[in-house]
């Protein structure tokens, strides 16, 4: 396994290309069948959690814990926390692995970075999470946030890349910097069509944070491939993201966790329907039909412990996406004209936190929004970033 220099200090592994279902291992299983030179004798930070393994289903706290000649030292957990389970935005507490004894520095807590302290202990830092394919996933924040660490603590970070979920589809605005947050960093559009090991290499270069920064590639997977055709198992990332109809549709639906309307967390169907007790459920779906030809399912449901406190226990009235369309699909799209459809035939109901909608859509909500220009220059920008 060589080292290929791209646009120094940032490295990726040169793969052999193979295709086809049940040959596609992820970015654990090339470090340690090929490339276990990156970290023999260091001393090893990981910021990883459940969705974390290997392509086995073993877990990559597992794998390091028991490597010879490798010290994992230190456990790093994003929002959700190392089990995945913690609700949205809650925060998340500093604390000790049962299993191994290592220590778990929150990255959702008093800290979004690793400190320098905590970096002190590490010679590598190492991060295996699984992304979404959307901008406002708070993990390539997190990735982000420890590249700048890095830098500043003169450390080196190994990504361990993994599938785009998705596929290699970009849809939707390009983030105006002006609306970044922990829900957006990079200017990239809202479905951005990368894996997280390209958004490093992107977001290296365009921060210039001049982190020594490694990206051990996923091995066989084609880039416009959806997770379920890699015979990877599927781990959810996170508590309301638990299929690839659910992380299809986050794209678009996310946008509505800035209204007053439930984007059916806490029930089986999360990020595929919204509601609310006073939508008029039969006639936005008659709306949509008519007016954009995208058909929506009425339905009632009744969330249960949602993250975002909407409607706890209270029967709503909603509408459901059918399922997604590979193939010309766009949820941003379609969120959008939803929105607008609601916004149109209930006005008085319907309240909006636009600087919430902003930064989750990446440019200031308006009756026109059009970004192909964005998006063009985004595409050209991103190929020195590109693996697959």
């Amino acid at each position: 396994m060589v080292l290929r220099e791209t646009a120094a200090p940032v490295r990726a592994l040169d793969v052999p290309a193979v295709g086809g279902p049940g040959s596609v291992l992820p970015g654990i299983d090339v470090l340690l069948r090929d490339s276990i030179h990156l970290v023999q004798g260091k001393r090893l930070g990981l910021i990883t959690n459940r969705s974390g393994v290997d392509a086995r289903g073993v877990s990559t706290v597992d794998r390091l814990a028991h490597l010879p000649g490798v010290r994992l030292v230190a456990l790093f957990a994003p929002e959700h926390g190392l089990p995945g389970q913690a609700a949205p935005g809650a925060g998340v507490s500093d604390t000790v692995d049962a299993t191994t004894g290592l220590p778990i520095y929150s990255l959702y807590g008093a800290s979004r970075a690793p400190t320098a302290a905590e970096l002190d202990s590490v010679d590598v830092l190492v991060l295996d999470l699984q992304d979404v394919g959307a901008r406002p996933y708070t993990y390539v924040s997190t990735m982000v946030l420890a590249l700048q660490a890095v830098a500043g603590a003169r450390r080196r970070l190994i990504v361990l890349d993994r599938p785009n979920p998705i596929g290699c589809a970009v849809q939707g605005p390009v983030l105006d910097t002006a609306y970044a947050s922990f829900i957006g960093m990079l200017p990239v559009p809202l479905r951005h069509g990368m894996t997280l090991g390209e958004l490093a290499r992107f977001a290296n270069a365009r921060l210039e944070h001049g982190a020594d920064l490694v990206v051990v590639p996923v091995l066989g997977w084609r880039r416009c491939q959806w997770f379920d055709e890699t015979g990877l198992p599927w781990v959810a990332p996170s508590p309301n993201l638990p299929d690839l109809e659910a992380v299809a549709w986050y794209p678009g639906t996310v946008l509505f966790e800035a209204t007053n309307l439930s984007v059916g967390r806490g029930t089986s169907a999360p990020f595929r329907q919204i509601g609310a007790p006073w939508l008029d459920a039969e006639r936005v779906a008659r709306t949509m039909a008519e007016r954009y030809h995208i058909i929506l399912d009425p339905v009632r449901f009744t969330p249960r412990s949602p993250g975002d406190g909407k409607f706890d226990g209270v029967r709503v009235r909603g509408v459901r996406f059918r399922r997604f369309e590979r193939d010309r699909g766009d949820a941003v799209r379609a969120a959008l004209l939803l929105l607008r459809t609601i916004q149109a035939l209930q006005p008085a109901r319907l309240q909006q936190d636009s600087l919430g909608l902003a930064r989750r859509l990446g440019v200031w909500p308006s009756a026109r929004v059009t970004w192909p220009l964005a998006v063009r220059r985004f595409l050209a920008e991103r190929r020195g970033a590109l693996l697959y």
